[in-house]
């Protein structure tokens, strides 16, 4: 079966040596492609003396930004003929065995259009794995596309919207639903896959490194928190069709409407609040 796997990394010169390295490169059929996207350190350099084999691409892309990414990498650098796609972030390591596992759920199940990667790691690792199997969610860490349901996104020049925070909740909107609008969503069109999982950094008190991390993360949550309210809106009205290239051109219509929740995650809703209305001015002025 022919396989093309996404490997998505922005400023990741720490850990993507440990990502790549956690890969079956030698997988028979299958193109690695690299996504270096929007990076200003030396990921590029680091993945490459990492890779060293010929059918791992690694890719320099100016721009960044992963969904924008993630257009580019479905409609520009696939070839059309894959039986399956591999999503996953160049943060994580992934278990030995997920690639195989995820290829064999789609087969297996040929009316399901997605396959999730479980976490295996973390202080909330069985909460989020239960919630995997019970909502069929997808984490944007690991998950599997098939190939019929890349060929359909193709096909209809469906994208993501440019400055999406997160591609994993609409992809699984788009599977569930069979690119539909929400009164279409099945459960059984995207798999919890058991033999898939990933390791994320965890954040520590003696890793100092992490905790900015951590801290954009959780602004990055809260931008995400609202977009997803925008882009919910629009499924459950009018599906994919009605999703603009770009979340900022509605923002002036929502951001009047929205305040930041109660307790500590307030914090970082003014944060992701403020960086939202940032863009419209900077869009304003461009």
């Amino acid at each position: 079966m022919a396989v093309a796997v996404a490997i998505f990394a922005h400023q990741e010169e720490r850990r993507i040596a440990g990502c790549l390295g956690s890969l079956p490169l030698d997988r028979p059929d299958t193109i690695f492609h690299v996504l270096v996207n929007g990076t200003t350190d030396r990921t590029v350099a680091r993945a490459r003396a990492a890779a060293g084999r010929p059918h791992v691409i690694v890719h320099d892309i100016a721009a960044g930004g992963k969904s924008r990414t993630w257009n580019h990498f479905v409609h520009h650098l696939l070839t059309g003929t894959e039986d399956a796609v591999i999503f996953l972030d160049g943060d994580a390591q992934i278990a030995p065995g997920s690639i195989d596992a995820l290829v064999a759920d789609l087969a297996a199940h040929p009316q399901a259009n997605a396959a999730a990667g479980m976490p295996v790691n973390g202080r909330e690792v069985e909460t989020y794995r239960r919630n995997l199997r019970i909502e069929r969610g997808i984490f944007g860490d690991l998950y599997a596309l098939s190939g019929r349901f890349v060929a359909a996104i193709r096909a209809s020049g469906l994208r993501l919207p440019d400055d999406l925070v997160g591609d994993d909740g609409l992809v699984a909107s788009w599977a569930h639903t069979d690119l539909a609008s929400d009164a279409d969503w099945q459960l059984e069109r995207v798999l919890a896959c058991e033999g898939a999982g990933f390791a994320c950094e965890p954040v520590g008190l003696t890793r100092p490194l992490t905790w900015r991390m951590h801290y954009k993360r959780l602004i990055n949550y809260s931008v995400r928190y609202y977009q997803n309210r925008i882009v919910s809106d629009i499924m459950s009205r009018v599906g994919p069709a009605g999703l603009p290239r770009d979340l900022v051109s509605l923002y002036p219509d929502w951001l009047p409407r929205w305040r930041p929740r109660p307790g500590p995650i307030g914090w970082f809703d003014r944060k992701g609040l403020a960086r939202m209305k940032a863009r419209v001015a900077a869009t304003k002025k461009a």
